[in-house]
């Protein structure tokens, strides 16, 4: 693709940040803010991470530790 070793990894963080904002948009509360003011859609968005992570957090849960993928 590209010619440098960084583009794959580049590819990859941007997939998982579309998909972050992808749940916001279809089952969060972002598709059309209701809010007025940076502040207040400022909260509204930091309330939908927080969303996110908590549905994140049993899978991250049964995820094996990275302690242990990594070989001595």
């Amino acid at each position: 693709m590209c010619g440098h070793d960084g583009y794959g990894m580049s590819q990859s963080l941007r997939a998982m940040t579309e998909c972050i904002f992808g749940w916001a948009k279809q089952r969060g509360t972002m598709p059309k803010t209701k809010h007025r003011g940076i502040a207040a859609v400022a909260a509204d968005f930091l309330l939908n991470l927080i969303a996110y992570n908590l549905i994140r957090i049993p899978k991250l849960m049964a995820a094996k530790p990275l302690r242990s993928l990594i070989s001595h």
